[in-house]
């Protein structure tokens, strides 16, 4: 199964883009392996372009039932965050340059659509091969893509991109929400600035968008001081004297913030900067989609 292992962290970054979550990219690689491993391999002319469809495939049939779901899901719902940290070589590779903010687009396109973009945007496949794969004509599938891409172009966050900026302004907001400095986080925030929380109905987020820098910077606050997250802890099946703590590592190829009580992670917080302020925050607390997380160990961590 060598040829399957040389393609598995290509498959899981075309099936995490495609459904925005690590369990699910990972039981479609597994399908997958499984459909491969009945193959004789003597049989397939090209081995990664045809396991890129059947996973491409696979992932665009979870995603249509991964949308019905998520339509009961309680309060709003979020990618599930990936480390892009120095050291966590294969997962790096697949989340380069999968910004949080562009899988939240992502998730506002049809399944088809989602998938044309993914396999033409981020790994450059011809459409001839992405018709195949969808089971469209190439015009049909230029369509797709066009549409796709305009709706992504008119939806995404223009954030900034300077790196340096972004860990600044993330180890600014980090000691503000540790010190319960209202007047200095609302200082970070614009002044419509927007808060996405998803605990799945699991851990306490908040269940509508909250907008504006006094009610985000309120509800944050609120939520992120040792106290509060301590009350919260049985929630997620901590105990209260777990040791809490806190850090920036790298997620989805940027600065995030972890919150971590003993060898668990509890909460990552995601900022977009534009112009200079934090324009979007996204808050992911469901305990199901960070546990596969490490705490973060590098610089900024610290205890709360």
């Amino acid at each position: 199964m060598s040829t399957f292992e040389d393609h598995r962290s290509l498959l899981t970054g075309v099936a995490y883009r495609i459904l925005g979550s690590v369990a699910d990219a990972e039981d479609v690689v597994q399908e997958a392996w499984l459909r491969w491993s009945g193959l004789d391999e003597a049989t397939v002319g090209d081995p990664k372009a045809y396991l890129v469809k059947v996973t491409s495939r696979l992932a665009i049939d979870r995603l249509r039932w991964a949308k019905s779901r998520r339509e009961a899901y309680v309060g709003p719902w979020l990618p599930e965050p990936i480390s892009t940290e120095p050291g966590v070589a294969e997962q790096a590779e697949l989340a380069e340059s999968v910004e949080m903010a562009l899988l939240v687009v992502l998730e506002t396109l049809s399944p088809l659509e989602r998938a044309v973009f993914v396999l033409r945007e981020a790994f450059g496949l011809p459409f001839s091969e992405i018709a195949e794969v969808i089971g469209r004509s190439e015009p049909a599938t230029r369509q797709l893509a066009r549409r796709a891409r305009d709706h992504v172009q008119e939806k995404r966050p223009r954030f900034d991109v300077d790196r340096d900026e972004r860990r600044r302004m993330t180890v600014r907001f980090i000691n503000a929400s540790a010190n319960g400095d209202l007047d200095g986080l609302i200082e970070l925030l614009s002044s419509e600035v927007t808060m996405v929380s998803d605990g799945g109905g699991k851990a306490r987020a908040a269940l509508r968008i909250i907008t504006g820098a006094d009610h985000v910077g309120r509800y944050l606050l609120s939520i992120n001081t040792p106290v509060n997250i301590a009350r919260f802890m049985p929630s997620v099946g901590l105990a209260k004297d777990s040791g809490l703590s806190f850090g920036m590592t790298e997620m989805n190829g940027a600065p995030a913030i972890v919150i971590s009580a003993g060898d668990k992670v509890i909460t990552v917080i995601s900022l977009v900067l534009s112009d200079g302020k934090i324009d979007t925050i996204y808050l992911v607390a469901n305990p199901e989609k960070v546990a596969h997380l490490r705490p973060a160990t590098g610089p900024g961590a610290g205890a709360l």
